[in-house]
């Protein structure tokens, strides 16, 4: 059994933070010591304890145990824009040695560490660092939450293909009902089945904003032992 993996998102507003925070509930239900991690989070306000960012924030509550805010994300970004972007005009360089120290924190306090990415897979995070480096530098599988919308066949499939071209297993992919509009979500949710063979769906999740994330795990269909490579 894998005690960490990362998620990672067909692009921006895939949902992978409500995911996430379900997918920890879900583990916590189980019995496990569950933790969420986001290393890099842009989009973050002055607090008086420091840059804040709200993602990283929901990842933390759904946590147990609950672990600090450093560990959780140690590089928050001001500007809500993409990370290298927003690094640049905080005039912070992202280095991943702080992220594998905080990673290894968590890993010794949980039986579980649920690591989430910026953005898509290949979302830069400066010019020689990208998001596929993280679950390559970690040792983690990756899954991959899908967003319904028009275009997420392609987005997913490609998507895909990344993880499996730099050698990452790939755990399955999880559906994300972001647009309540959407035309045909079955027929795409379907349609996905088909295009994301072999890999497993670990569950479908409703456009649901302001609900609890514990009470979404029903929709979830984990395998036993899950996570695992």
């Amino acid at each position: 059994m894998s005690t960490a993996f990362f998620v990672t998102g067909t692009d921006t507003g895939a949902g992978k933070t409500f995911t996430s925070c379900v997918l920890l509930h879900a583990l916590r239900q189980r019995g496990l010591r569950a933790v969420g991690m986001k290393p890099i989070a842009s989009g973050s306000e002055a607090t008086p304890e420091g840059l804040r960012n709200e993602d990283a924030l929901a990842l933390q509550a759904a946590s147990d145990p609950r672990p600090d805010y450093a560990r959780v994300n140690p590089y928050a970004l001001r500007e809500p824009t993409a990370p290298e972007i927003a690094a640049r005009h905080d005039g912070v360089t992202v280095t991943l040695p702080p992220i594998e120290a905080a990673f290894d924190a968590l890993r010794r306090q949980a039986d579980v560490v649920l690591v989430e990415g910026a953005g898509g897979f290949l979302a830069p995070v400066n010019e020689q660092l990208d998001q596929c480096e993280l679950p390559r530098v970690l040792g983690l599988p990756v899954l991959l939450v899908v967003g319904l919308k028009l275009g997420c066949i392609n987005h997913a499939r490609l998507s895909a293909e990344a993880i499996r071209a730099r050698g990452l297993p790939l755990l399955g992919w999880i559906a994300s009902e972001v647009e309540p509009t959407m035309l045909f979500p079955d027929e795409y949710f379907a349609a996905l089945e088909a295009a994301l063979r072999p890999w497993p769906c670990l569950g479908r999740l409703p456009h649901a904003p302001g609900a609890d994330p514990a009470s979404l795990t029903p929709h979830l269909r984990l395998p036993e032992g899950f996570p695992s490579a």
